[in-house]
């Protein structure tokens, strides 16, 4: 059975513009959705462990 984690974030694909800011600081973009983007910040969350991170584009 499928563990369950509390507060999921159902990322969505990233477009090239965060995918080179996710490069850019230093984050394998394979790994990690885009959950919430802002014109200042964007949030992701890694695809398998739920982490979450902010990063400034």
């Amino acid at each position: 059975m499928p563990q369950r984690r509390s507060q999921v974030k159902n990322g969505k694909n990233h477009t090239l513009k965060q995918k080179k800011a996710i490069d850019a600081a230093g984050f394998e973009v394979a790994d990690w959705l885009v959950y919430k983007a802002e014109s200042h910040r964007l949030h992701i969350v890694h695809r398998i462990s739920g982490r979450t991170a902010i990063i400034l584009p």
